[in-house]
This record gives structure tokens, sequence and C-alpha cells, in this order.
């Protein structure tokens, strides 16, 4: 079993004076392991960033403690100041001093007497070697990304914290260094903490997955985990963007606004009140007296996706590339027969299939 690099513990925050003030974490439990990167993940506002500035040592808890490397680092009544924490940080805009050049940058958390060395193999590692002249403003975005890498980890830093590292990259060179990070992480025997909101960059290289909403955690497990056994209807819609819909029992089966699911397929969970079902299980057909309207289309290579507004709910609809709908077209929504790739999310979330 792995060791326990960082524990948070009951951890709760709010920005204000006083405690009528939002909350913005609310009773965070969380660890990371030694060599683990694990992905914190969430729509804007959930938190995510918070979490991170309070494992730093920007900010002070509420309530709750973190302990790193089973030092005590951060109270309501006692904090260790960040830059005695041992942690490294990625910022979202990389926080260069755009006075200093690339080799200067790299060394710029490095102490009096240290050993210049590390700095040269980091450079080395992430391609920056010969550019260790040039100041932020002459090197690429993707260039500017590896060089606040490099400064974050130049101390010896045995964890280092990502604030959407990634974001104002364009798509080739982000897809690029989120699959050089994991490698680079390994070799210097780093743990990583990345904050994103994308879910597939979370699931494509994380270790383990956090989500976050409104302050609280849904959930934290592996990649796999989090796709086959979701722990709540948000965890499903945001990181699976699948349809979420009610559902209710009656006789042998159980009823959904869109038709009913047979019980045997629900053997597991005795009284499920929410269905999660992924968009290849829905059918479409043309009715002009349809109460389901295609409200968009998205293209995504292979086949079309149709977003279909239902009542108060929106569901998305996979359909083949010689799909004959078009947006503002009324059909008639329903599930395949036979279809089982549907998930329930609840006490006992099952995936069928």
């Amino acid at each position: 079993m792995n060791e326990t690099q960082l524990k948070i513990h009951n951890l709760w925050h709010h920005y204000g004076e006083t405690v009528d003030s939002v909350w913005t974490l609310k009773n965070i439990n969380l660890n990371i392991n030694y060599g683990e990167l694990v992905g914190l993940l969430g729509p804007s506002g959930c938190g995510k960033t918070t979490l991170l500035r309070l494992i730093a040592g920007f900010e002070r808890p509420a309530q709750g403690e973190i302990s790193f490397n089973g030092r005590l680092i951060a109270t309501p009544n006692e904090m260790v100041v960040p830059e005695k924490r041992g942690i490294g940080m990625v910022f979202q805009d990389y926080a260069l001093f755009p006075h200093l050049n690339t080799w200067q940058n790299s060394c710029f958390g490095i102490k009096r007497g240290q050993d210049y060395a590390r700095v040269e193999w980091l450079l080395e590692l992430l391609g920056l070697i010969e550019y260790r002249y040039r100041y932020p403003h002459e090197l690429s975005g993707g260039q500017r990304q590896r060089l606040a890498l490099v400064r974050a980890l130049a101390p010896g830093t045995s964890l280092v914290l990502l604030d959407e590292p990634f974001s104002s990259l364009d798509v080739e060179v982000r897809h690029r260094l989120r699959s050089e990070l994991r490698g680079v992480l390994k070799t210097c025997n780093t743990s990583g903490l990345l904050v994103t909101h994308d879910p597939q960059e979370a699931l494509a290289i994380c270790d383990r997955v956090a989500v976050l909403r409104d302050g609280d955690l849904h959930q934290c497990s592996t990649p796999k985990d989090l796709v086959h056994k979701p722990a709540t209807p948000f965890v499903g819609r945001f990181v699976l963007q699948q349809n979420v819909l009610p559902v209710e029992t009656c006789g042998d089966n159980w009823t959904t606004p869109i038709g009913p699911i047979s019980k045997p397929l629900l053997n597991d969970l005795k009284y499920p009140t929410e269905l999660l079902v992924n968009e290849q299980s829905l059918t479409l057909k043309h009715d002009a007296n349809g109460q389901a309207l295609v409200q968009a289309r998205e293209f995504l290579g292979n086949y079309w996706v149709l977003k279909v507004t239902l009542g108060n709910y929106i569901l998305r609809v996979r359909q083949p590339l010689d799909n004959s709908f078009s947006i503002g077209d009324r059909c008639l929504i329903g599930f395949i027969p036979g279809e089982n790739g549907i998930l329930f999310p609840g006490s006992i979330p099952c995936l069928l299939g």
C-alpha cells in the first residue's frame, strides 16, 4: 500500500470576515500518496484553486488541518509559511519573471550554496537547455509552461501543485505537454496535484481523480472507477457527459420521462431515483408532434451528438454521420431496444452491459 504524503483532514474554508460567508470548501478529506498524480476536477468556482492555495500556504483554513510528509503545515491557528513547506506550484499564467532569463528563472528558488546540477538536468529533461539565455517573451507558450515546471521542481520539490497549467495553450501543444507531464514527475520522484476543468485531461493522465462541486468533494477514485462507478449523478453528468433522468417504480417496470426500463436490469438497486444513460442508448424518430426538440448539433469526427430538449431535460443523443436531423426538428426520443449501456448512480452504482 502506498504511503500518504499529503493529508487533508476535515478542511473548511470561506472568504470573508464572518462565519455567515459562503463556504468555498466544506469538510474536504483527501490524501495524496508518494509518487501519485491526482487530478482535481470540477466546474469553475467549485473551489479547486482555493484548495491549491490552502496547500501552498497562501490561504488559512477556517477548520481542519493539512499535513505534508508527516508534518502539520496548516490549521486555523498555525501556519507554515509557503517557502518552508517544500511544495512547488505552477500557475495558470506561468508567473515567470520577465526581467530574468530561462536560467535565472529556473534558479530562483535555489538557496545560495545549493547544487545547480539539478537545474541543468531539468532544463535538459524538458528540452529547454538551448534556450537558457532567452527571456520569457522570447519563448513559446509551451516553452514558458515547461520553464514554470522547471522552476517548481528545481529546489528538489517532492510535491508540485499545477493550477490548470495547459488551459492557455493550443490543442496540439496541450496534448503533447500533458502526455509528458506524468513521465517528468515520475522521473523526478515527485507527486502532483493537477487542477483542471477538463474531464478527458484528468482521466487520461491521473492515477486518481477528485471531483469537486460547490466546495463539496463528490468522489475521489481511479479513472476506471470514476467511469464505471460514479458516486453521484453530478459525477456522471460532469465527468462522463451522460444523461440524467428521474426513475419511478411501476409494476414490473421502472418508468422514466422517455420510456420504461425492465426491473431485471435493476437487480442491484432496490430504490433507484435517478437514471444515468449514455448517449448511445437513445434513439430519435422524426415526428412533427413530438415533444422532443433538437436544439444543437456537435460534429465529433465519426458521429454527431445532438442536444435534445424534452420538457426541462436536456439530453445528448449520438447519431451516425448520415443522420437527417436538423436544429429545430421535433421528434420522439426513447431507449434503443435491448440496450444495456446504462449507469445507475446511487447507493450501489453499477454498469450494465
